[in-house]
């Protein structure tokens, strides 16, 4: 089989799984989305054969590369037949070398047809940059915390309209809580992988909705391309009344462990300063979720605001945190102020 570009590999028959032959430990560190793991050598392995091709030779290396494929080779093949029952395979390695090479022939000789990435992972890498570099159209929606940001996004999917949702890509919701009954964080490779990825996915011939977040979500950080045009994109702000961001955001977190909320406390005790870090602890320790959610938002609030600077921005008062009631106040707003726009 001929070796593909990029594009042509990443739109390959949704039924031709996309095989990763590199170690686990590569795999983990960041992958093309949808990929299964599908090692040629084990991490071990891996690196007993860089050992040997640096300190003895390259033929050397490649013996042992072989000793070791060689037991492997009708497990592989049947672990591949249970992966693609339909015998067709993409197939990468990291720049398309030995390692792909050696396994599509093995696959071949099992009767699959095989496409194989040129330039392997790495062409991927390629790719994932210039996806975050490429201008999109975006349209930012904005509001201090508890406006119920992310559920408006998916009342606006609901409303076919398309969304990038940030913090599921992050598996975090932006603020010192946002691990809290989430999942542990992709890397941050896999995290530009995933972006990208679902960037390309997108339409270009309107604008996609996404929530307004700083450089940073939780330990990973926008790529810069990226943000530069969060930053400049139409930003639409959602105005939800102080109490009522305060019950919402007290009934999420009386939810939630006691002792997640504490460490989340003392993660920004500096910024809270003394006096209301111990009576947002107490105030969990007594159940007293609205308290603590009250002398945060004090924080949260004022550092949100201050972020705004001098970014224009379209209000949208609403005295709810109905998704669907303000999904359709902020498309109103959004679809108004494109008709304003000159032609």
């Amino acid at each position: 089989m001929p070796r593909l570009s990029i594009e042509e590999f990443l739109q390959g028959p949704a039924t031709a799984p996309i095989l990763d032959v590199r170690a686990p430990q590569e795999y983990a560190q960041g992958h093309i989305p949808g990929a299964v793991s599908f090692p040629l050598f084990s991490d071990e392995e891996r690196a007993r054969i860089g050992t040997t091709y640096k300190q003895i030779s390259q033929d050397r290396a490649v013996l042992l590369g072989l000793d070791l494929f060689g037991p492997k080779m009708s497990r592989m093949v049947q672990q591949a037949q249970k992966l693609a029952p339909g015998k067709e395979v993409r197939l990468h390695c990291w720049r398309g070398g030995m390692r792909s090479g050696a396994v599509q022939w093995l696959l071949e000789l099992g009767g699959f047809q095989v496409q194989l990435l040129n330039k392997g992972y790495k062409d991927y890498r390629h790719f994932v940059l210039a996806e975050l570099a490429r201008p999109h159209p975006l349209v930012v929606l904005g509001g201090l915390t508890g406006s119920g940001k992310t559920d408006v996004l998916h009342a606006l999917r609901q409303l076919a309209q398309p969304v990038l949702d940030l913090e599921g890509l992050a598996c975090h919701k932006g603020s010192a809580f946002g691990s809290i009954g989430q999942p542990a964080q992709p890397t941050q490779e896999q995290f530009e992988n995933d972006l990208a990825w679902h960037l390309a996915q997108l339409p270009t011939t309107g604008p996609t909705w996404l929530e307004d977040e700083s450089r940073t979500i939780g330990s990973l950080h926008l790529p810069t391309p990226f943000f530069g045009q969060l930053q400049q994109a139409p930003l639409i702000l959602l105005e939800i009344p102080r109490p009522v961001r305060v019950r919402k955001l007290a009934e999420e977190y009386g939810r939630q462990d006691a002792g997640a909320l504490a460490s989340a406390i003392l993660r920004i005790r500096k910024r809270l300063g003394g006096l209301a870090t111990k009576e947002a602890l107490a105030a969990i320790a007594e159940d007293d979720m609205e308290k603590m959610v009250s002398l945060v938002l004090d924080y949260y609030d004022k550092t949100y605001t201050h972020s705004l600077g001098n970014r224009a921005f379209v209000r949208v008062p609403s005295d709810t945190c109905d998704a669907t009631v303000n999904a359709g106040l902020v498309l109103q707003a959004m679809q108004a102020s494109v008709a304003k726009q000159p032609e």
